[in-house]
């Protein structure tokens, strides 16, 4: 009798511990799934902040690259500024004066001679068309003789001056030479032939009544460039 009261009690010993060892096991594992939220928590977390970061350095990131590209639109913006100015210099350049017609020029010539040695017939050209127009440089001169034959006249040496004509203004050029005093001189110039600067039609003007005679060769003649009256 005594023998089955003992083994009900081991038996309820054990049952004891079983349960223990059970509760502890089911501690542990309670535990561990705790932890293992936590960690997974703690890593979603730390996930989370880098992403915020990543997302806030990729923002940061994109706002420079925004900056960046603002400042190439800003330096664009400069450029269409500078090629503006191109064009409107292109425009100015494509619009800009052209050379005067020889038959928009009413051209005159007269005796000038300063003194008794030195000649100088002064050239005038009259722009009497309805635009402005250059006639800046050298006009073509050719001095004809009474023998018919015609003399081209050599450049002087001088630098062509800007001569640009409203309509109505004028430009004169000349021809110089010495004057031959002695009553023997070999020319006899008749006519002028004169082309504009930049031109290809002539006019053909008289000798200035008066002119003094040429001492020397046509060769001894000079043009000299236009420039205005005023």
């Amino acid at each position: 009798m005594r023998s089955n009261t003992t083994a009900r009690i081991v038996s309820r010993r054990n049952l004891r511990i079983a349960a223990a060892t059970l509760t502890a096991v089911a501690g542990l594992s309670l535990t561990a799934c705790s932890g293992s939220d936590t960690d997974a928590a703690s890593a979603a977390k730390s996930s989370t902040g880098t992403s915020s970061s990543t997302s806030s350095s990729s923002s940061s990131s994109s706002d420079g690259g925004s900056k960046a590209e603002g400042g190439s639109a800003k330096a664009g913006s400069g450029e269409g500024t500078q090629a503006e100015a191109a064009a409107k210099g292109a425009t100015q350049t494509s619009t800009k004066v052209t050379f005067c017609k020889t038959e928009d020029l009413a051209i005159d010539a007269v005796d000038a001679a300063p003194d008794a040695t030195e000649g100088r017939i002064n050239i005038t050209m009259v722009n009497r068309g309805s635009t402005t127009c250059s006639a800046t440089g050298f006009a073509g001169v050719d001095i004809k003789d009474e023998d018919n034959t015609s003399n081209p006249i050599e450049r002087g040496p001088a630098q062509p001056r800007v001569t640009t004509l409203k309509p109505g203004d004028a430009a004169v050029f000349d021809l110089a030479y010495t004057l031959d005093n002695s009553g023997n001189s070999l020319s006899s110039p008749t006519n002028i032939i004169v082309t504009p600067p930049n031109e290809t039609h002539t006019v053909t003007l008289d000798w200035p009544a008066g002119a003094g005679d040429i001492k020397g060769a046509y060769t001894d003649v000079q043009v000299y460039p236009t420039h205005t009256t005023k």
